[in-house]
Order: structure tokens, then C-alpha cells, then sequence
């Protein structure tokens, strides 16, 4: 079928360079399922574990054999695709909208965004700059400590700076237990818990196979609560939900494959608490610029020092189980209404952002 000029070529961008490429299938999978097809042109993409991208068809094709992997292009006759031509609009009048749904490096740090910057397609979610911020935990805190945003206490350090002195700081300014993760990733992946200077030994190990850099965070004994936030220069934030782990804490199991973790949505708070978490979750991305989507993950101690805020996650999951559009749903915004507005905010932040000027004028 040629796309209507009403019609919306809406490229769905998934797999990825990352150990969350499963999940991020998975999720391309819920939102081809719910995108409209009077209302858009779907085209969704690959890319393998390798980097290359793959065909729409080859795409599709994975999706429905359960999304697990996708075709490499020597596998066969097929051929990688030309990126930008892939990318490219097909006639006038007929507009695309890029959805990045690649968690993890290489796709929510600010790569593939900067990809799409440079050939002017717009895109759903963080910019650039927001995106390479939130995906680096170590850099988010710094910049959320500098805007005076509450966070739990936290080291951080590249590889080659982990020695007896690294660990020494640790026990000192931490105390035991601790949680290491890596800096750059997401999903959980990497991340373990350390009750001693011995363990920390090997869970900076375990991180240290995803990233060159290690978060060490104190461990907080407290609830905790997530926050949908929409929109850009006059975001919105949803209902507070609150995460019930099954496990020791809420790992990659507990998300994804077994699905034990409990989802309370809403949470469980008073009104005047609740008003406060999404107060906070608004301050955190306005601090660290995020446009269009990006849940706020905090931890709640009560009796304590109330939230702190955990992460930012600027393309979060979702899958079936995902609490993002989870907590729009519960705030009165289907999942088709969500990509919706989604797709509006991409089209008006580049809107926007074409109107700067490109030469030095007069």
C-alpha cells in the first residue's frame, strides 16, 4: 500500500547493540500491535547485535518467531540496509516520525538520536543531550546533586581507577551492604548486591563486563515508587506506581522473565506525598532537559530522608507488563492515545527546533 499523505510513516527502530536487545523486541512488538494503521505507515526496523539493520520484512519476520533475535545480514541473500535511505521520507507529503525503542547503549544514549538529528527526522523522546545524561548514571547524579535534587549516597569510578583506596572509600562513606552497577546500562543487567569489601570484589567484576564505568550506591531499606512523565517545555506527570520485587531486589527476572514483580498502580500514598513524588519527578527531568517521555524511578523512605530519586530512564519498557504506559493508563491515557502524543511531541520539538537559524544573518 503507498502511504496516504494524511498518513504518518512511522518507523519503529528496534534490537540494538546492547544486552537489553530482547526486551527492546519485545516492546517494538506491543507498539506495532497498538499503533493505528489508518493513522500511520508502519515500518518497523531492526538492528542486530552486530549493528547492521535489517529490512522491514526480515524485521517482522523475527518479531513473530518470538523476537529472540534478529537475521544478521550474511544470513542468506539478505543485505543490510542503506540507514539514512531507510530513514528518508517517501514523497511529499508523506511525513516520518522515527520511535527509538533501543534501551541500553548504543540507542538510548544520544547515538541514534545524534543519527536522526543529522539526517532531520524527527523522533520520539530525549534529545542528544538528555539521553547521553540519563543513560550515564554516574553523570546523572552529578547533574541532579548540582540542581539539589535528593539522592541516596553514591561513588563512582572508571576501571582503572578500582583499587584498595576505591574499596577502603567505599565501606567508609557507604557502609555495607552496597549495590554496584554499571553506568551505562539498563534492564537491571550487571547489577549485584556486595555485603562486604570481599563481594564488592566480585560485583564490580560482574559490572564491569558491560561498562568501563561503576556506580556503587548505599543500600536503601524503602519503597519504591515510579513516575510517568509526557510532554516537553509543559510536561505532565501520571500517577505515582509503586515496584513490589519477588526477589532481594527488582533484577532482570523480576522485570522480564519471570514477571513476579508486583505493579501497584496506583501507589499507595497519601495525597499530599503522592503531589510530592511527581513534584520531584518533574524537577529531575526539567534538570537534566528530557523532552518527550522518561520514567522517574525513586526510592521512598518513610520513616527517613522521604524520596530519593534512583534513575532516569528516557525509553522505558514497554512490554505487556511495562509500568510506564501502565501509569499513563491508570492516569486516564490509553496505550494507543500515549504513542499518539508521543508521535505529536516529536513533530512539534522538531518544528521547534527548525526554526533556528543555520547561518550567521545580518
Amino acid at each position: 500500500m503507498v502511504p496516504s499523505p494524511e498518513r504518518i510513516r512511522l518507523v519503529v527502530l528496534f534490537g540494538g547493540r546492547s544486552a537489553e536487545h530482547e526486551v527492546s523486541c519485545v516492546s517494538a512488538l506491543h507498539v506495532l500491535r497498538a499503533a493505528d494503521p489508518d493513522r500511520y505507515d508502519l515500518v518497523p526496523i531492526g538492528i542486530t547485535r552486530d549493528g547492521a539493520w535489517v529490512a522491514a520484512d526480515d524485521a517482522v519476520a523475527a518479531l513473530r518467531r518470538g523476537a529472540a533475535a534478529l537475521p544478521s545480514p550474511d544470513e542468506g541473500d539478505r543485505v543490510a540496509l542503506d540507514i539514512l535511505h531507510a530513514l528518508a521520507p517517501r514523497g511529499v507529503g508523506a511525513p516520518v516520525v522515527a520511535v527509538p525503542l533501543l534501551h541500553g547503549p548504543m540507542g538510548e544514549d544520544g547515538t541514534v538520536q545524534g543519527l536522526l538529528e543529522l539526517a532531520g527526522v524527527p523522533y520520539v523522546g530525549a534529545g542528544v543531550l538528555a539521553s547521553a545524561l540519563c543513560m550515564d548514571k554516574a553523570a546523572t547524579k552529578a547533574q541532579l546533586a548540582h540542581h539539589g535534587l535528593p539522592l541516596a549516597r553514591w561513588l563512582a569510578a572508571r576501571d582503572t581507577e578500582l583499587d584498595d583506596a576505591f574499596t577502603k572509600a567505599v565501606g567508609e562513606e557507604l557502609g555495607w551492604p552496597v549495590f554496584v552497577k554499571p553506568a551505562n546500562l539498563g534492564s537491571s543487567i550487571g547489577i549485584s548486591k556486595a555485603a562486604d569489601a570481599s563481594a564488592l570484589g566480585r560485583a564490580l567484576a560482574e559490572a564491569l563486563r558491560y561498562d568501563e564505568y561503576v556506580v556503587v550506591e548505599e543500600a536503601i531499606v524503602g519503597r519504591e515508587i515510579e513516575v510517568a512523565v509526557l510532554g516537553n517545555a509543559r510536561a505532565r506527570a501520571s500517577v505515582p506506581g509503586e515496584v513490589v520485587p519477588s526477589r532481594e531486589f527488582y533484577d532482570f527476572d523480576d522485570k522480564y522473565t519471570a514477571g513476579t514483580a508486583g505493579l501497584r498502580v496506583p501507589a499507595r500514598l497519601p495525597e499530599a506525598v503522592a503531589a510530592e513524588v511527581q513534584r520531584l519527578a518533574m524537577a529531575t527531568v526539567l534538570a537534566l532537559r528530557v523532552d518527550g517521555m522518561a520514567r522517574v524511578d525513586f526510592f521512598y523512605e518513610d520513616p527517613g530522608r522521604g524520596f530519593l530519586v534512583n534513575e532516569v530512564n528516557t525509553i522505558p519498557g514497554f512490554t505487556p507488563i511495562s509500568m510506564y504506559p501502565a501509569l499513563w493508563q491508570a492516569s486516564g491515557l490509553s496505550y494507543p492515545e500515549l504513542l499518539d502524543e508521543l508521535v505529536a511531541l516529536a513533530l512539534a520539538r522538531h518544528r521547534r527546533r527548525s526554526r533556528f537559524r543555520t547561518d550567521r544573518g545580518g
